[in-house]
């Protein structure tokens, strides 16, 4: 199961990634200008990225030895601006 770290740590990226594209600059360019062109073409994409993050947060969980509390905190890093990037360099990168 291992063996689909780097496949999470990958989508835990894009899942970053596309969650600030989407604040810092869909969520303002639809309110401020009145276009919600960005938030249609990132907001798929990000939900599919999260859904996959959460999914293997859990499953992966158990091979990481990963209690109650630091599982609670990689989901809840999904959710936070850059949760993400530290959810990979604090419990990813080591292993």
């Amino acid at each position: 199961m291992l063996k689909f770290l780097p496949l999470f740590r990958i989508i835990a990226l894009l899942e970053g990634v596309s969650y600030i594209l989407l604040l810092l600059i869909a969520t303002p360019v639809k309110y401020f200008l009145n276009d919600p062109q960005y938030v249609k073409i990132l907001g798929m994409p990000h939900g599919i990225l999260f859904i996959a993050y959460i999914l293997f947060a859990v499953l992966l969980s158990p091979e990481l030895k990963w209690n109650n509390r630091t599982l609670f905190i990689v989901i809840v890093a999904s959710i936070i601006p850059f949760g993400t990037f530290y959810v990979d360099k604090k419990y990813l990168r080591k292993n």
